[in-house]
Order: C-alpha cells, then sequence, then structure tokens
C-alpha cells in the first residue's frame, strides 16, 4: 500500500498545506487552546514553542501495538511539549521539562529517511500536534528524497478539528488516547475542562478519514485508527465512562488498546490515588467492561510489574524495558 502523503506531494497539496500551517500559527489555532501567539515572529503560547521544530529522540521503537512495531520497530519520533499538561505524565521530561533540541526542516527530513534506512515500518508522530507546521516542511524534503513509510499520528486526543482536516490524506495511521469522557477530572488532571468534547471530535473526524478498523498487510497496520487509553489507578469511573462513550459514538469495531503501563512520575508520588500503579484486578475490570460492551478488536497488556517510565536524558530512552510483542 502506498502512503497517502505521496499522492499529496505529487500534485503539490503538501506544500499549499504547509502554508495554510503557517498562516495558522501566525495567530495560533493548533489546537482548542487558540492561544493566539503569532509564533512566525517568535512569540510563545500554551506549548512555549515558537514556529521552529523541536525534538527530543527519534529511533526505532518496540513498545507499541504489534501491528504499529512489528518485527523492525516504529519510527518513534518523540516531540517535545504538549498542549495538555497531565501531571502523571509518562514523558513529563517532554511535556513539563521541555527536553529537546530545535532542528530545522532538512534535518527533520534526514531524521525521517535515516528511520526509513534502519528498517523501520512507519514514521511515528509523538505529540506533534505543535509541530505540524514545521513538520510539513520536513515531510515535502523527505519525500523529495525518496522518503516513502506510512505515517502514524500519536496524540494525546486534544485536538482541533481544523487541523486534524489538514492531515487528510497525509495521516495513514491514527492512534489517538482518549484519556477522559466529559467530566471534571480532565481540568484536574489535565488542565483542559473541555477535552472530552473536543477527543470526541476529533476521533470523530480521524474515522471520517480512515474508517473506523485498522488494515494490516504482513501483520503490519497501513492504514487505520487505533483509540488508546491508559487505565489509572483507583478510577474505574473514569476508564468506563470512556469506554461507553467510545461505544455509543462509534461502534464496537473500532480497535481500542487498553494500556495497564502507568508508573508514577515524581510529582505525583504523594498522590492518594496516582502515586501508585494499576492493580491487576483494576486492569482486569476494565478489559472485561470492554468486552462486556461487545469491542471486537481489543489490544491488551500484560501484568505492569515493570518501570514503564522512560529516561530521555539517555541516548536509548527506554533501555531493555519494552521488548517485541509486549502489547
Amino acid at each position: 500500500m502506498i502512503p497517502g502523503f505521496i499522492g499529496l506531494f505529487e500534485k503539490g497539496i503538501l506544500g499549499l498545506r504547509e502554508k495554510k500551517l503557517a498562516e495558522i500559527i501566525r495567530s495560533c489555532s493548533l489546537c482548542p487552546r487558540r492561544c493566539g501567539t503569532n509564533r512566525l515572529k517568535g512569540e510563545h503560547g500554551f506549548c512555549n514553542l515558537s514556529a521552529s521544530l523541536e525534538i527530543q529522540s527519534a529511533l526505532p521503537h518496540f513498545g507499541e501495538e504489534p501491528p504499529i512495531s512489528g518485527e523492525k520497530g516504529a519510527g518513534a519520533i518523540f516531540f517535545t511539549s504538549c498542549n495538555m499538561r497531565c501531571i502523571y505524565c509518562q514523558n513529563y521530561q517532554l511535556s513539563h521539562l521541555h527536553f529537546g533540541r530545535s532542528v530545522n526542516t532538512q534535518e527533520c527530513a534526514e531524521i525521517m529517511l535515516d528511520l526509513q534506512d534502519q528498517g523501520c515500518h512507519n514514521v511515528e508522530l509523538i505529540s506533534g500536534t505543535p509541530h505540524l507546521a514545521g513538520f510539513f516542511g520536513g515531510l515535502i524534503k523527505a519525500a523529495e528524497k525518496g522518503f516513502s513509510l506510512p505515517l502514524v499520528y500519536n496524540c494525546g486526543g486534544y485536538e482541533s478539528i481544523e487541523s486534524i482536516k489538514l492531515l487528510q490524506g497525509v495521516i495513514d495511521i491514527y492512534m489517538p488516547d482518549f484519556k477522559y469522557a466529559p467530566g471534571e477530572c480532565a481540568s484536574s488532571l489535565s488542565g483542559v475542562g473541555d477535552y472530552g468534547i473536543h477527543a470526541l471530535e476529533a476521533i470523530g473526524e480521524m474515522i471520517r478519514q480512515v474508517g473506523d478498523g485498522l488494515e494490516v498487510e504482513n501483520e503490519i497496520a497501513r492504514k487505520g485508527i487505533i483509540i488508546r487509553h491508559l487505565v489509572l489507578p483507583g478510577m474505574p469511573e473514569n476508564s468506563f465512562r470512556v469506554l461507553r462513550a467510545i461505544r455509543e459514538t462509534f461502534s464496537a469495531s473500532v480497535p481500542l488498546s487498553i494500556m495497564s503501563q502507568y508508573t508514577p512520575i515524581p510529582l505525583v508520588k504523594g498522590h492518594p490515588f496516582l502515586g501508585r500503579k494499576v492493580t491487576q484486578l483494576e486492569y482486569d475490570r476494565v478489559v472485561n467492561k470492554a468486552m462486556d460492551l461487545g469491542f471486537e478488536y481489543l489490544f491488551i497488556q500484560e501484568g505492569n510489574s515493570e518501570n514503564f517510565l522512560p529516561d530521555f536524558s539517555k541516548t536509548d530512552p527506554f533501555g531493555s524495558f519494552y521488548t517485541r510483542g509486549k502489547i
């Protein structure tokens, strides 16, 4: 299967969308926060980013769902910052502490081409929303030099419809989080009280673009969507509301990844429930609820006995704790 962006590149459409994204960050509305800052002039909004790309790590990643990581790894690009502030974020060094370095579009292209040369099955943008304008410039330069891997969009779910529409035909596989159904915990835990509404709308647009399933060729995903939900300790009702919202808004056929890997970061060590890991009983209750609701395509993790916190101060942030087939 030929990645969707190649046809858009050949027709000059990628360049037009790059210009559109540059206009958007002139008064930034890339995400639902709509800060309105002129990032082209170096102004910083909530994400504390200007127009330049900032990347911390790029490497073959074996910790994703099997059709994404496969045997040779997903070509993960970890971008700096985030449009949310989850107090428990596993990648807090990127989202809170802003680890990373500025790269230009040529360097971004070289990163993508290097991941292709290493044999990765795809290139995966992780928390790429604030960087879309620069990424399109890098993608165009990479395509000019023969880049041809499918693109995976791994995001927190707090996305604007307008930005997702500009990704139509560019992104082959969407991997959005759906952390919270509409309710209060999104505000207290992630600083976005309107999370549930925007996440459902954005995921609906993603499904409109790529369908509500996952096309797999030789055990590797080529097109589609996987909705991810991280089970949080002491919050089973939130997970149940999430599952019901997905089932009622979309369908039982949408692939769903239920993750047990939550590991407390230093910021929440003393929190009344986020200060511990998820118990097997808590996780099993969520999985059983998904099965009761009739979900047909589930990715389920093994027990959470390991420390899943990456360390982005190291060359290999994940060390040895992610192995093939873990999810």
